[in-house]
């Protein structure tokens, strides 16, 4: 299938590594131009150097700056004024006790996943509507669903993303603009080996990931981690003109831990 992203400019926020860096990958596979984000000028160029490598030819951008900021969203959209693409990535999550998590924890949380995506939508949305044809996309998580219990103010975050995504889907009613959210369950990032690390007690990765799945994840069909890719693969159908009819959605990419047919 043709997804029709030639000359489209993409922005995946987050995206030196794990699942921001595979749908990276993704979309400039499909022939997108795209801006790749992390925090560090070297984190940046390692990522490039990654993606060039296996994408010869790619048209790709590198931005080093924190999009959980106001001065590193302004600061990009002054270098970028407009995107077609907007894949809202960036985010951070911490196994804790809801007893040790400070107000810093829960403050820090919203404005890293939570923020970052309300500043670049409203920094992109405009132009897109006056184009009429624009994708934006939340990763959220299946933790929005199902919140969990040794990270709440991660699944909170995840929650008010589905919130943020359904209505701002309802603002672009009538355009060639979507806007819909994509939840991974449990995913095999890099960030997860520090999330192993936390709660495997020292055990071995296979080890834990066969007790997490049977305890803390039992609903889980899929029964093991989901693939970075494995959820690139439909946050890049969902930025294609191929999508063009899905809209103010939450799509599923989570092994089916949620219960629920819909």
């Amino acid at each position: 299938m043709d997804y029709q992203l030639q000359g489209k400019l993409a922005l995946v926020s987050g995206s030196t590594k794990g699942i921001g860096f595979a749908i990276a990958l993704g979309l400039a596979r499909e022939g997108a131009e795209v801006i790749l984000n992390g925090r560090s000028e070297q984190s940046v160029a390692e990522a490039l150097g990654r993606l060039k490598a296996d994408v010869p030819g790619a048209h790709v951008h590198g931005f080093a700056g924190d999009l959980a900021t106001v001065a590193g969203v302004e600061k990009l959209v002054g270098q970028f004024p407009s995107v077609d693409i907007l894949v809202n990535n960036l985010g951070i999550f911490d196994p804790k006790p809801f007893e040790e998590i400070p107000d810093e924890d829960w403050q820090k949380f919203f404005d890293v996943n939570i923020m970052s995506g309300v500043r670049l939508a409203r920094a992109y949305l405009p132009a897109m509507k006056q184009r009429n044809w624009g994708r934006v996309v939340f990763i959220s998580s299946e933790s929005g669903i199902q919140i969990p219990v040794e990270m709440i103010h991660y699944g909170m975050t995840k929650t008010a993303q589905l919130a943020i995504s359904r209505g701002l889907a309802e603002s672009c009613a009538g355009t060639g603009v979507t806007v819909n959210s994509v939840l991974p369950g449990p995913t095999s990032s890099e960030g997860v080996s520090e999330f192993v690390d936390k709660l495997s007690g020292g055990q071995s990765f296979e080890s834990f990931e066969k007790t997490f799945f049977e305890e803390a994840r039992p609903s889980s069909l899929l029964k093991r981690f989901t693939k970075p890719e494995e959820v690139a693969n439909l946050v890049v159908y969902v930025c294609s003109q191929a999508s063009s009819a899905t809209t103010g959605a939450a799509l599923r990419a989570d092994g089916g831990v949620v219960r629920s047919a819909f």
